[in-house]
């Protein structure tokens, strides 16, 4: 009896030990997170009426962001920047799931305007924010991805998909915008055809808004 009661209070201050330990450490991330929250959100509060140039409306940033807290992404490519309204929810989840983004932009203007806002959020060490051209630049970047969202010119993406495709791992997903505005011709209807004819993606639209968010679940790699 006095052997078990012993192991027992072993094991109990053993619990205890690393209860002390690890509890600082949890709590230190608790409210770091605490805090990028309530700066996301005053941030996209004081800025809710300000998002022209292209960019997202908020119930698609919303959408996006649910998509990865779902599914625990975290590594992830945004082709189109803007000033960075769909990338501050994109960089807002991928904060508590601890990923990254990295988000392409070609135009300087709207490439400044977006680092400016992305320190005001409080969110820049979850993104590599880049100035280029992402006809280049995407087939160049290694992955792998597990999240992409793709809002950038609607001509070319079909060709962004086949570009990223390879990198995207199984269970990832390619996202894109604006796939029910027909109104914006022949890249819009090029880009739905060729995805909903992969056998090895599944696809679906998300009507968060009335442009669409084509959500495509790589299932295998061929």
């Amino acid at each position: 009896m006095k052997t078990k009661i012993n192991f027992s209070f072993l094991i109990i201050s053993l619990f205890l030990s690393i209860s002390f330990l690890v509890n600082p450490v949890l709590s230190q991330k608790l409210n770091e997170n605490r805090g990028i929250d309530e700066k996301v959100k005053k941030f996209l509060e004081n800025h809710r009426y300000e998002w022209g140039d292209m960019n997202v409306p908020e119930s698609d940033g919303k959408a996006l962001y649910d998509l990865i807290i779902k599914n625990n992404y975290k590594k992830a490519l945004e082709i189109g920047t803007s000033t960075g309204h769909s990338t501050i929810w994109i960089a807002w989840a991928l904060s508590k799931t601890g990923g990254k983004l990295i988000t392409i932009e070609i135009n300087e203007y709207r490439h400044k305007k977006a680092l400016s806002n992305f320190r005001e959020a409080g969110l820049s060490d979850c993104i590599d924010a880049r100035l280029a051209d992402a006809h280049d630049l995407v087939p160049e970047l290694e992955g792998p991805f597990d999240f992409v969202f793709c809002d950038a010119d609607k001509i070319w993406y079909k060709n962004y998909l086949i570009a990223v495709l390879p990198k995207l791992e199984v269970g990832g997903c390619f996202t894109a915008h604006n796939v029910l505005n027909t109104w914006y011709g022949r890249g819009i209807k090029e880009f739905n055809d060729y995805v909903n004819k992969l056998p090895n993606l599944e696809t679906n639209i998300l009507h968060s808004s009335s442009s669409g968010i084509s959500v495509s679940y790589k299932k295998s790699n061929k």
